[in-house]
């Protein structure tokens, strides 16, 4: 082992030695994942830094101590895994920060998919609840104000809610209040409940409540579908990684076949050294994309 390699393992040690000796009685664990979290809060994008909070007040956020494991877990199968490729424990130290780098990118979207599946069900209780308010009030308006004091929503859908009452009460009719629910929740089923009612008040309707039955359906149908869809992908997900992981390990079928010692000779080419890294760039890259279309693409609609 040459005396680079050894001055950078002691290295680590020591500063691991450093942190906690100045964190008595607290973890490490938690000293880490506390200044990762402060500086993530001083640079994070205001609307993520809303997102994440309210993933927090649901209580879906990883505790220190599953960031820990994240972070050790990461870098740890980094480390390995770059040795079980290059045979260098510098590459392997480059990669394992790397990988931890990634950290907070994949925190980014599993807090996105929390919060739109969280927004996907408050939209659900908001349309459902309308439609059932309008049958008693046979008013759209009224509907909306007995949904929100009901106490069933929560921000942000409550507070938009409370914005469509009162442009209604501004403009004296349900427009407004409609383009401005629209705008903020694009969804098919907002928009065609809001066009029912739209055309029930300017119009009138005689099946008024066949209409509004038939969209209540349309809203458990679509419900039970998401759910459905959402357990089928969470299924994919985990035979995903599994998949790619595999892809990683396959240069194990490459060492078996050529012998380790002729795989370690091919090793002082730097054709080779770039064709490896150009493998693991790009099943990284598979893997990120996976994780990205997972937990972007919620299924809401």
């Amino acid at each position: 082992m040459s005396p680079l390699v050894i001055f950078l393992i002691i290295g680590f040690i020591f500063l691991f030695i450093i942190a906690y000796r100045k964190n008595t009685g607290e973890n490490v664990y938690k000293f880490i994942s506390g200044n990762l979290v402060n500086l993530y809060e001083k640079y994070a994008p205001y609307s993520f830094r809303s997102v994440r909070e309210k993933v927090v007040e649901l209580g879906q956020e990883y505790t220190p101590r599953q960031y820990a494991i994240q972070l050790a877990v990461f870098s740890l199968g980094a480390f390995f895994l770059a040795y079980l490729y290059f045979y260098s424990i510098i590459i392997g130290i480059l990669y394992a920060i790397i990988a931890v780098l990634i950290i907070p990118y994949l925190t980014y979207l599993r807090c996105k998919r929390v919060y739109s599946e969280f927004l996907f069900e408050q939209i659900q209780v908001y349309t459902t609840n309308v439609i059932m308010e309008f049958a008693t009030t046979q008013a759209f308006v009224k509907s909306l104000e007995g949904v929100y004091e009901s106490g069933v929503l929560e921000d942000p859908v409550k507070s938009d809610v409370q914005k469509m009452i009162d442009l209604a009460y501004e403009s004296g009719s349900i427009e407004d209040s409609i383009d401005y629910m629209n705008s903020q929740y694009d969804y098919f089923v907002v928009k065609n409940m809001h066009q029912l009612f739209l055309q029930i008040t300017n119009e009138g309707s005689k099946d008024a409540g066949d209409s509004l039955e038939n969209m209540s359906l349309d809203i458990d149908m679509l419900v039970e579908s998401v759910y459905r869809d959402r357990l089928d992908r969470a299924t994919f997900h985990r035979k995903f990684l599994q998949f790619g992981v595999i892809l990683y390990l396959m240069v194990m079928l490459v060492q078996f076949l050529l012998g380790v010692e002729s795989y370690i000779q091919l090793l002082d080419s730097p054709v080779v050294q770039g064709m490896l890294h150009l493998v693991v760039a790009v099943n990284t890259g598979f893997l990120l994309k996976g994780e990205k279309y997972y937990n972007e693409n919620v299924g809401a609609e």
